[in-house]
């Protein structure tokens, strides 16, 4: 029996303990009692048998035991109200909602009357007269799209049927330029290059290439004449200038030689060596002006090679 009561005082501290700190921590009164009670159980030194601190154990826990039951129903009805204020703010909220929405409708439906579209033909009238509009415009806007696409195509046509005339003419040439090349008559030469010329009128390398022919046949007036033609046409062409001044070397005149040589420097330098071994120019050597233009050295180095 004494076992049984200390257990279930001690079952009673252990269950009051988890209440107090579970329930409101402004009953200090509850607080002191307790505190109290576990005072006198560790002042006991010996056993209770007392039939008064049974029946107080007892009395404590039915009190325990309703005081918790009270708090369970509190705890409940708070859980039920909360769930009954969510409802009523959910009704409020789908019937604010509801109502918006008519009147939504309704403002729509006025706006509607007020600009004139009364009925639903109106509506379907309006719609079919737009859309027939819009159909309309994107037709023009794709026609003339349309259109340009085909100035495209047919610019693009005239192009490519231009560029294989041009390269038709090209490959002719090309073969006229090697025929040329292979001939070692120079009136077969002249013949060529006047067939590129038919080809190409302003083909300022064909008429340079003619004159130095023509010079080839003691004719240093027609390639004068022919170099003046491709100057007029380029007026910077060198190889014209290197062809004028051996014609007029040819002819004897040498400070007009010497000067058509100057252009021909100032120009390029790549036809420096073949001034300084032109045999055509061999009678500008002595000359002063060229041997300035040229170089003492460069014009020793030329005296010294063997012929």
């Amino acid at each position: 029996m004494p076992s049984i009561l200390i257990k279930g005082l001690v079952l009673l501290l252990c269950l009051s303990s988890q209440w107090l700190y579970a329930a409101a921590a402004s009953d200090e009164a509850r607080d002191e009692k307790l505190k109290q009670s576990r005072t006198v159980v560790e002042e006991l030194q010996a056993p209770l048998y007392n039939p008064f601190v049974e029946r107080y154990v007892l009395d404590d826990l039915k009190q325990l035991r309703t005081e918790l039951a009270a708090q369970k129903a509190e705890i409940i009805q708070q859980i039920v109200d909360r769930e009954h204020n969510s409802v009523d703010r959910a009704v409020t909220y789908a019937t604010n909602t509801v109502t918006y929405f008519f009147y939504l409708i309704a403002a729509a439906t006025s706006i509607l009357v007020i600009v004139g579209w009364t009925s639903i033909r109106d509506i379907k009238e309006r719609v079919h007269s737009q859309a027939d509009e819009e159909i309309s415009r994107l037709v023009g806007e794709y026609e003339r799209r349309l259109h340009a696409i085909e100035s495209q195509l047919n610019q693009k046509t005239q192009d490519i049927e231009d560029n294989r005339e041009e390269i038709e003419l090209t490959q002719e040439r090309q073969s006229l330029w090697l025929r040329a090349a292979r001939e070692n008559n120079f009136h077969n030469k002249i013949a060529v290059y006047d067939q590129i010329l038919k080809l190409r009128r302003d083909d300022t390398e064909a008429l340079t290439y003619k004159a130095d022919a023509v010079l080839e046949l003691d004719e240093p007036q027609w390639a004068i004449n022919l170099c003046y033609q491709a100057l007029a046409i380029d007026p910077d062409n060198s190889h014209a200038f290197y062809q004028l001044a051996c014609a007029y070397t040819v002819l004897g005149m040498q400070e007009e030689a010497v000067n058509y040589v100057a252009e021909v420097l100032e120009r390029t330098d790549t036809y420096k060596e073949d001034i300084l071994s032109d045999p055509v120019m061999k009678p500008l050597h002595e000359n002063e002006r060229f041997k300035e233009l040229m170089g003492e050295d460069a014009l020793n180095q030329t005296e010294d090679q063997p012929v």
